[in-house]
């Protein structure tokens, strides 16, 4: 209670009396808090929780808070008190307090020295122990303890201002209008459609609630699916490959990420999806979406974004914090950088402990219809606006394409290499002149295919097309979709395959085109020195008579030549040839007469994403119809056995992607044909 007594005016019936001078409480009209001593620590008392206790011992909390504790301070006299500390902060003096005894008439009129530099002592140590108690808040903050019914004036404002102050601390902070400018523009560009942008504003990043596909993160829009893809791919990496390891801690990620070897470490995963638990499932998600943040800010930090109307309204509303957050976003548009620079709030973190923990905290912002435009803006600041653009071949065109509204190429790159560079070779291309295109400069966790390399429009670089795991985001004209196989055996090179990849290497070195598959007369010349392939004279004159070398023509003559020579000539037919399984996933929910339920009016197909198992075989030589005709099989083992003749190839354009990585394969799968579009 605040009044007067022998010490002098101060706070009392709280175990010992908690002295505040005069002059101090002319603060409190403007910030509503008791401050402004006059000494370098004033002392700040809250009101937002009055139940609590002065200090907590507890061996959770770390430190000692001191503080205030009012046990029967009633509505009237909470009140009163007010009205009196504005009263005083308009006078010269102290006013009579309202209290319910009288004053001590032998008070002494002046303190003594003495007396005044313990009050000050005591002034300056509540003042640093308040300190530490805010800060212990701000830091860990703990449950709120039921608070009393209080003037509406006194108590319920100060608890709103605390919870802005606490709530603006676990949000992060604004970015500056220029920033925002900046950011949307590079996005969206100056002439986005409003189509475009509630494509980006409805996708949020959620589980399949199919028990099939219930490892698949499921697509409502079209547009953010490039997002939603290289997260999918790296969920599958660790619901397949490290299913024992989703624990709470962090990843170690130079033991369990980088040390594997394709040729050292066999997996084969379970597909068994329906049996994955919500909590593996979640786990996988945080540390997929961390890895990609951390990834792309060079793994030094990594920078979480969401959004202020989000606030405390878990707290303050019932229901799942799902329909809470979405109770919230009711009625949002981001339409300008204005608009994102009003709500938008971001984080950074420095370990991938700390941006686990700090997805965890707001992972229900990131499952809402704006979790991928989020994830998407926290890849882009985690890497740094400057050096996206410093990334990318063209900086002046948007990230997000026009007119469909597609995650461009730089966009996947970021998310798979955690560089926002716009192809898909290897390293970088020099164009003469200084001029040069950059393209993927390491190996990567899972990679990429697409249709557009089987069309003739671009190569996929080793990099990609071999990650560390056999997961990949596959691209077709208009979408984004994920490839996956279960066994990590389809990643390692038989005889054949090492010895394509190491001359197709030396001839992608000497390409010029852009992965046009011709080479120079000249790099012609230096690909034979260093395969040490003997190609026969008059070969080579046929070969170089147009000017330029193409691959196919020259893998023929390979494929021709006897393995003294250096080719690959095989007289037993058994070279090369593997068999193994893939699967499909599409997020988009579509039709699927797999699923089909059967009422009253005849079969009914169920709208869900896809999930297709294809049976590939990859045979030893070049033509499909001479591998029609071989039934024998190698297995890992080099021993032989008779298997039945292949069913007949199936096609679909996934085909087409899959042979970019395994040139002759074969595919056959139950059902409806995988889609990728």
């Amino acid at each position: 209670m605040l009044g007067k007594g022998k010490a002098g005016w101060g706070i009392y019936d709280i175990g010992f009396p908690f002295l505040i001078p005069p002059k101090s409480l002319n603060f409190l009209t403007t910030k509503f808090h008791l401050q402004g001593f006059k000494n370098p620590n004033p002392p700040i008392l809250h009101f937002n929780n009055l139940h609590s206790p002065p200090w907590d011992s507890s061996p959770d909390s770390g430190k000692t808070r001191t503080g205030a504790s009012f046990h029967d301070l009633r509505m009237a006299d909470q009140e009163d008190d007010f009205q009196m500390a504005l009263r005083m902060s308009m006078q010269n003096s102290p006013p009579e307090p309202k209290r319910s005894k009288p004053r001590d008439a032998d008070s002494p009129a002046e303190e003594s020295s003495e007396v005044k530099t313990r009050r000050l002592q005591r002034e300056l140590m509540a003042s640093a122990a308040e300190k530490r108690m805010l800060y212990a808040r701000a830091s860990s903050p703990s449950p709120p303890s039921p608070a009393p019914a209080a003037s509406p004036v006194s108590v319920s404002r100060l608890d709103l201002e605390a919870n802005v102050v606490m709530k603006d601390r676990e949000l992060g902070a604004e970015l500056s209008a220029e920033e925002a400018k900046q950011l949307f523009s590079m996005v969206f560009g100056a002439e986005v459609t409003k189509g475009i942008l509630a494509q980006w504003s409805n996708q949020g990043i959620r589980f399949s609630p199919d028990p099939e596909t219930s490892m698949g993160l499921v697509q409502h829009e079209g547009g953010p699916c490039g997002v939603l893809a290289a997260i999918q791919a790296l969920v599958l990496k660790y619901l397949l490959f490290y299913p024992d390891r989703l624990g709470k801690g962090a990843p170690n990620r130079h033991h369990n990420l980088g040390s594997r070897t394709l040729s050292s470490s066999h997996c084969v995963a379970s597909t068994n999806f329906s049996s994955l638990s919500e909590d593996a499932k979640a786990r996988a998600l945080l540390r997929s979406m961390g890895e990609i943040l951390f990834s792309c800010g060079s793994n030094k930090r990594a920078v979480v974004a969401t959004l202020s109307v989000i606030g405390d309204d878990v707290a303050r509303f019932g229901g799942s914090k799902d329909e809470v957050i979405a109770k919230s976003l009711e009625g949002l548009s981001i339409e300008s950088a204005a608009d994102l620079h009003k709500v938008l709030r971001v984080k950074t973190y420095t370990t991938e402990e700390s941006v686990l923990q700090g997805l965890e905290s707001v992972i229900p912002v990131f499952r809402s219809r704006m979790g991928a435009l989020l994830f998407l803006i926290s890849a882009l600041l985690s890497r740094g606006l400057d050096l996206i653009q410093a990334d990318r071949d063209d900086p002046s065109l948007p990230l997000v394409t026009a007119p469909f509204g597609h995650a461009s190429q730089e966009i996947v790159n970021l998310l798979l290499s955690g560089q926002a560079v716009p192809n898909v070779f290897d390293g970088n291309m020099d164009l003469g002149g200084g001029m040069s295109l950059k393209g993927i400069s390491r190996t990567v966790e899972v990679g990429f295919l697409t249709l557009l390399e089987s069309l003739n429009f671009c190569k996929v670089g080793h990099h990609l097309k071999c990650p560390r795991w056999p997961i990949w985001v596959v691209g077709s004209e208009s979408h984004y979709t994920v490839l996956f196989a279960p066994d990590t055996n389809v990643q390692d090179e038989n005889e054949l395959e090492g010895r394509e990849s190491q001359i197709r290497k030396a001839f992608d070195a000497q390409d010029q085109s852009g992965g046009g598959g011709f080479i120079s007369v000249e790099g012609f010349h230096q690909v034979l020195r260093e395969t040490d392939v003997k190609v026969p004279s008059d070969k080579v004159d046929l070969l170089c008579s147009t000017g330029f070398i193409v691959w196919s023509e020259f893998w023929q003559v390979i494929l021709d030549l006897d393995k003294t020579m250096g080719g690959l000539k095989d007289s037993t037919g058994l070279m090369g040839k593997k068999v193994f399984d893939l699967y499909h996933f599409n997020g988009i929910a579509k039709s699927d007469l797999n699923g089909s339920q059967v009422n009253s009016g005849g079969e009914t197909p169920v709208q869900r994403p896809r999930l297709t198992k294809l049976r590939v075989s990859v045979p030893p030589r070049w033509t499909t119809e001479e591998y029609m005709t071989d039934v024998s099989v190698s297995s890992s083992a080099n021993e032989s056995k008779e298997i039945s003749k292949p069913e007949p190839p199936q096609h679909a354009p996934l085909v087409d992607c899959i042979r970019t990585r395994w040139p002759r394969a074969v595919c056959n799968w139950v059902g409806d044909a995988p889609s990728i579009v």
